[in-house]
Formats: structure tokens, sequence, C-alpha cells
């Protein structure tokens, strides 16, 4: 008897007034309050009714612009953002159930100021906080901070050349140092280290706080964190990954990685890199999810979703590209997508909508409903956390069994 197939994990990516760059002209849309925090509640609380694993949101450190390696100039498409992270921590006690997993870019900033920001957000949403790391080439982000020479221009078309593998090298390798200080801080504090005695007057055991003395070729640090070891004990790591490197870089580091397949021999192909990764970092038992990205045009109607495509493409002026696969139609043939791309290997998939909310609510609306029909989605949250939504345990502290003294020296 044929074996049923695993429920899939469904996230959504909140960018601006959708991932289309003339969303924000839509009939729907609400580009004037794109910077409230009632606008991005009201996004995430409809992606909690449709029962999706997680949201994540887009940041940057530069203004956006049609040209992914460059500013531009352009005035007719949104420009401007909140802080991702702030606003994944405002939205969380409004929530209960749904993942927040902001973006943060890890190249110009400090693993020690993140760790303790999304460690916090674990603990506002109750255990549901992830974080996507993201790194930057670009010149003119680099020249926000001047602490480090701009790296060279690069286009899609320079990566493989032997500077530009060399410039990916160092900022994949970078973040995956990042990462590694981001763990052993959030275990820098035990799990019982805050003991919180009136009777005694002890709030806390010092001999359960340690120092990760974590030594790099880009950054050192001692540690321990400020904040308690958050909820899930590690919030869920994610990035996204096109090609060799950012691979490299999910299947040694993150518990999910977004990546953008172009059909289903691509989606397999791009699994078993992932898996070979994670292979040689020695994560062979370990869970990481990986999720295909889709920019999404949905309607119910026939027909509706590909003209709505195109109003949107005239009003920019060109049609939209996209990294991602670009898909226009019912959301019955997105479920028929997903159930194929599934059988390659994919856990998930993480979708974008092309005008918000719209492209939303065709998702929790529509899409949802057709996919429990099929025991592809879930019909209830079934669990209090993120990586319980996931299926990922809680980790063991690394340094719950070091004595005094020996390596992992108590703070």
């Amino acid at each position: 008897m044929p074996q049923s197939p695993a429920p899939l994990h469904l996230a959504v990516a909140l960018e601006g007034a959708g991932w289309h760059p003339a969303a924000w002209r839509e009939p729907g849309a609400r580009p004037a309050d794109l910077l409230t925090a009632r606008y991005w509640a009201d996004l995430v609380a409809e992606a909690e009714r449709g029962l999706l694993d997680l949201v994540t949101f887009e940041d940057s450190l530069s203004l956006q612009s049609a040209d992914p390696f460059e500013p531009d100039e352009r005035t007719d498409q949104v420009r401007g953002r909140l802080d991702a992270v702030l606003i994944a921590a405002r939205i969380a006690p409004l929530t209960r159930h749904i993942g927040l997993v902001p973006t943060a870019v890890v190249t110009h900033t400090e693993p020690f100021h993140l760790s303790k920001a999304v460690a916090t957000l674990d603990y506002v949403s109750g255990g549901r906080a992830g974080l996507r790391v993201k790194v930057s080439g670009r010149t003119d982000e680099a020249a926000h901070f001047g602490r480090r020479a701009a790296p060279p221009r690069l286009r899609v078309e320079d990566f493989d050349s032997p500077a530009g593998l060399a410039v990916l090298r160092e900022l994949f390798g970078e973040a995956e140092d990042y990462v590694e200080v981001l763990r052993r801080l959030w275990d820098s504090w035990e799990d019982d280290a805050e003991i919180r005695d009136v009777a005694t007057g002890r709030f806390v055991d010092r001999a359960k706080l340690h120092y990760i003395d974590f030594e790099g070729s880009r950054f050192s640090v001692r540690g321990p964190s400020i904040t308690p070891r958050p909820p899930q004990g590690q919030p869920v790591v994610a990035a996204l990954a096109h090609r060799g490197e950012p691979y490299r870089l999910a299947g040694r580091s993150s518990d999910l990685a977004f990546t953008t397949p172009r059909d289903a021999e691509d989606a397999r192909s791009i699994v078993a890199t992932v898996r070979e990764a994670q292979a040689a970092a020695g994560r062979t038992a370990d869970t990481v999810h990986v999720f295909a990205d889709l920019v999404v045009h949905l309607d119910s109607a026939p027909g509706a979703a590909a003209d709505r495509a195109a109003r949107l493409d005239a009003r920019a002026g060109a049609a939209y590209t996209s990294d991602a696969l670009i898909f226009t139609g019912t959301p019955a043939e997105l479920a028929d997508l997903l159930g194929a791309w599934q059988q390659a290997g994919l856990t998930g998939f993480r979708l974008r909508p092309a005008a918000l909310p719209y492209d939303l609510e065709q998702i929790t609306r529509h899409l949802v409903p057709e996919l429990q029909r099929r025991g592809l989605f879930r019909t209830a949250y079934e669990a209090a956390t993120l990586r319980g939504l996931l299926g990922l345990p809680r980790p063991a502290n690394r340094y719950a069994a070091v004595a005094p003294g020996a390596a992992g020296t108590h703070a």
C-alpha cells in the first residue's frame, strides 16, 4: 500500500507591499501603512489564520533597488523599510503560534548584539523566534560602516571567476563563523543558571555562565551573553542559498535552507548538494529542512492571476523577474506543483506573495484548504514553538557538562 506523503511545511516571505515592484499601486494595497506596526500585525495575523509555520521579514542595509548590486534612482517603487528584528519583536505579543523569522545582514553587524536581540525575540514570542542570516558584498553598504575594505564590484556573471569565488568564500565563511558564535552565545547560560531564590538572596549561579572564547580570523568573542538561554535553546537559523558557497553555509550551519529551484529536477539536485554539505560537517543526524522559494500570483478564477500579473508588469514598465520561479495560476494548480516538487526531497516551501495582502489571502484562504483536502497540510497548530512546528528537537546545551576549570571557562 503506497505511503501517504508527509505534510508540507509552509512559510511566507513578507516584503513591503509585495514582491512585485508595482504592488503598492494595486487597489487593495496599503502604501501609507508600510511603516506602521498595524500593517505588519495584520499580515502576520492573516498568515497565522492560515496555520502557516512561519513568516520571514526582509531586511537590508541599503534602500531597495531594481539592481541587486547597487542603488538606483527610481522613485516609482517602494523605498524605505523598518528593521526586521524590531518588527518581529513588536508583532510577537500579538500572535500565539506562528514562527517569526527576521532577516539580518551579518556582514557588517556584530554577533554579540544580534544574539541577544534574537534571544529576546524568543522570549517575547514564547519560543517562536528564528533568524535568516544574510551576507552583503555591496560596496555602498560597506560605505555605511567604514570598518573594512569595500569588496570589488561583482555581477552575477563574475561569481565563477577567481575573484568572485574568493569574495563568496570570504563572505560565507564569515557567516559560518558568525552563526557558530550566535549558537555558542545562546548556550553560554545553562538552562538552570537563574536560581531566583529570595530566601538565600541568590539570583544566578555564576558557575553556570560560560565564556565561549571564540577566536577566528574575522572576530573574537569572549562571552557570555547578557541574555539567558532562549526558550528554544537555539532559535531556528535559516539561510537563502542559490549556489555552491551558500549551499555549504546552509548545510553546515543552518536549520532551514531557502532555495530557488527552477523545476523538480533542479530541486532534487539542490537537496542533494545541501545534504552533502551537511554530511561533510558531521550533521547527518540533524534535521536540516530544505524549502523552495516561489513568487506567487494566485487567483481562483482561471486566467485571473495572469491578467493581474500583466497589469502589474505594465505599471512597472517591464516584466518582473526574480531569483525564484514566478508562479502564476490557481491555488489548485500551485498545490499540484508543490506536491510534485515535494517528491524531489523538499520538506516545505516559502511563498513570496507578489501583491499584499491579496496573494497572501489567496494562500491562506484558498491554497491552504486545497492542501488540507489533499492531506498535505496541518488542520491545527500542533506545537507551541517554532522548533516544534518544524519537528526540530530542543538542542542540549554544549557547556552544561563542562567542569569548572576545563574548556569553556566559567564566567
